[in-house]
């Protein structure tokens, strides 16, 4: 299965995608640790055409990961899925592997959303911050698909039994 972790800057995508790889033994792609993989700091450029290579290097790998064991799930993160042809590109790409897909949109008040980006000031990706999350706000496109919204401001374990209930149903 993979798995969208959508929303804003901030919003806790990337805590809960950890908490819930620990949890149910799946595996985080992280867009801003491969990006720094791939590309010397110097060629970094938090460019949408950067973004959408290295999207391709995750699935890339999701899918090798997949073959071998189907049964894993797969949390795309770092990226905050805020255009359709994004979504759609990891839906098709899904589709096209015969695995599931989900989404999970995190959200927050936007003021905590910016107290936590002006914390996490150690972040990888040098461009995360308040300047990010407002260019990110105005051109979020609303996601029409299915998805879960999780309400991050709740205690972690709240939030990752939630998502656990909506990706695993009984």
């Amino acid at each position: 299965m993979i798995v969208m972790m959508a929303g804003l800057p901030g919003t806790g995508k990337s805590t809960l995608a950890r908490a819930l790889a620990e949890r149910l033994g799946g595996m985080v792609l992280d867009k801003d640790l491969i990006r720094a993989d791939v590309f010397a700091p110097k060629s970094i450029e938090y460019s949408t055409r950067q973004d959408d290579y290295v999207m391709q290097f995750m699935l890339d790998e999701a899918e090798y990961v997949l073959r071998v064991q189907p049964a894993r799930i797969i949390f795309l993160d770092g990226r905050p899925f805020s255009k359709k042809y994004q979504v759609d590109a990891v839906v098709e790409f899904a589709k096209s592997i015969g695995t599931p897909w989900r989404v999970v949109e995190c959200v927050c008040p936007e003021d905590v959303a910016l107290r936590r980006l002006k914390e996490n000031l150690d972040h990888i990706a040098e461009n995360r911050g308040p300047a990010l999350y407002q260019i990110v706000k105005a051109s979020f496109q609303r996601i029409r698909r299915r998805k879960l919204v999780v309400q991050t401001t709740s205690k972690l374990g709240t939030c990752v039994e939630k998502v656990e209930e909506y990706l695993l149903p009984e």
